[in-house]
């Protein structure tokens, strides 16, 4: 897969002859502690100097930078700031991490030492502020690139990184979870960036083999079981296309994992045209990225499964392409969805809440799940609504929703719950058909009437629907990625399963 090779972590008890650069995790208001001032003392003093300004430390990921003496074996030492103590959380950690690997790129470097002395009024321990940084470090040095001629193409070289400051057992624990979730949103990534010729109906499934390998079991339904299954909604999405649908069913049990699933929904259209209803040239630019919120899914599995958690966990993905030709979908359609209900057509670029529509009733009728969540990357109108700041969440439960926004806020995936009110199913009565697919006037707030037509299809489980619309890309690089996908939701589901684990 076209990605730069993953750092390496390793606990150790001192810096190696091999570290080419040291960096010391310090907050703003603690000195040095035993390791830096013996550090600093073998650099006469270059150290405090050099941060001996009040605000030097202040900002998180903050980098100061100095040439250590040639009688030291590392060529350069970096203090990271870590900002004031009492703001350091989890996720600053990782912001800092991913400062210092942009900080680092470019400068040659392939042997790093993180070194943690003690921090008063830091409320976390050692290993996880250790893994936090390392974290961040990853998922900014993720990268994604199909060009045979870019400068020094195929000499990327992995970073080996040592960690001192943590017990040995702690630090393995914590690096075991961060680095699961690093490979589940780096990989996430790299679905959502490949090409719509590289990813498709056809050949989906051969990218799912890094499930398989974390002990996932993988099944496919293809068009006749689609048929047989009742299935016509996905199928009628996937009719203009060359390639036929699928649906991709995903299972993950963890050792003492409890019988009854979690079930993970994601809208899979591997490329939207809009279908007879096309988008314009500019809104059709990104429209590989349609399915963010299968490959969501597909990151958040690894994750769980290469930390070897004790969950079980079920995914359900709807893979299809939405493209105009004599065999496409057709506004006024009147469509018989897995469920029995009928469905009437207007708009084919409302595509994903057909797709979700069987594949939530499969998930609901065969897993029988304690929860349901779906991910899809659905309207526009919740961009409009919240901007770049917050994805649209809906739910039957207020109690999971606040604990999915409480997981979000702790990873920086920021989520606001939307309202799933019974008025909005006036908008969506038809004369002919059960349901209308959206309300009759697409302007007036699409992502409402989205989640209380797909609530049709739970089969009244306990369910949550995130709108991910315009959180799958970023157009520049940011402290936790670079420009391109960024595996929005990941990273919260598996906070949010964890905790509630634990808190289990």
């Amino acid at each position: 897969m076209p990605q730069s090779p993953a750092p390496v972590f390793e606990a150790a008890e001192e810096i190696s002859a091999e570290t080419s650069v040291v960096v010391i995790l310090q907050t703003a208001q603690n000195g040095f502690g035993l390791r830096a001032a013996a550090l600093d003392a073998e650099m006469d003093g270059i150290l405090s100097r050099a941060c001996s300004e009040p605000a030097a430390l202040e900002k998180s990921g903050a980098c100061v930078d100095v040439i250590a003496p040639k009688a030291m074996s590392a060529r350069r030492v970096v203090v990271l700031a870590l900002g004031k103590a009492e703001a350091v959380t989890p996720l600053s950690l990782a912001r800092a991490g991913g400062l210092l690997a942009a900080h680092l790129e470019g400068k040659s470097e392939c042997a790093a030492t993180l070194m943690l002395d003690p921090l008063a009024g830091v409320d976390l321990p050692a290993a996880e502020v250790l893994a936090r940084v390392a974290l961040g470090m990853r998922l900014r040095r993720y990268r994604f690139d199909l060009r045979n001629r870019r400068p020094g193409a195929g000499a990327d070289r992995t970073l080996r990184v040592q960690l001192i400051g943590a017990a040995g057992p702690e630090l393995k624990a914590a690096l075991a979870r961060v680095n699961a979730i690093a490979d589940g949103v780096e990989y996430a990534r790299t679905l959502v960036n490949l090409p719509p010729n590289h990813l498709h109906p056809d050949n989906f499934h051969d990218h799912l083999e890094p499930l398989r390998e974390a002990g996932i079991d993988i099944e496919i339904l293809d068009v006749a079981r689609l048929k047989e299954l009742g299935m016509n909604a996905i199928l009628a999405v996937g009719s203009g296309s060359a390639r036929p649908p699928r649906v991709a069913v995903l299972r993950y049990r963890g050792k003492g994992a409890p019988a009854q699933p979690l079930a993970f929904v994601g809208k899979g259209v591997c490329f939207d045209s809009g279908g007879l209803c096309i988008k314009r040239g500019e809104q059709m630019f990104d429209m590989k990225a349609d399915m963010g919120g299968a490959a969501a899914v597909v990151g958040l599995l690894i994750a769980l499964a290469r930390q070897g958690s004790p969950v079980h966990a079920v995914g359900v993905l709807g893979i299809a392409e939405n493209m105009p030709s004599g065999t496409a979908l057709k506004p006024r359609d009147i469509i018989t969805t897995a469920s029995g209900q009928t469905v009437e057509v207007f708009d084919t670029d409302a595509e994903g809440r057909l797709i979700l529509a069987d594949c939530l009733y499969y998930a609901a009728s065969r897993f029988n799940p304690s929860v349901i969540v779906d991910l899809a990357t659905l309207t526009y109108s919740v961009m409009r609504g919240l901007g770049s700041v917050f994805a649209g969440l809906f739910s039957t439960d207020d109690t999971i929703a606040s604990r999915m926004i409480a997981a979000g806020e702790k990873v920086g995936e920021r989520f606001w719950q939307l309202p799933l009110d019974r008025a909005y199913d006036e908008g969506l009565q038809s004369p002919f058909a059960d349901i209308r697919h959206h309300a009759k006037d697409m302007e007036d707030g699409d992502a409402p009437y989205a989640a209380a037509f797909l609530r049709n299809f739970t089969e009244d489980r306990p369910w949550v629907h995130l709108d991910i619309a315009g959180k799958e890309m970023a157009d520049k690089d940011r402290p936790l990625g670079r420009q391109g996908a960024t595996a929005f939701g990941v990273q919260m589901l598996e906070e949010w399963v964890q905790s509630g684990r634990t808190a289990n």
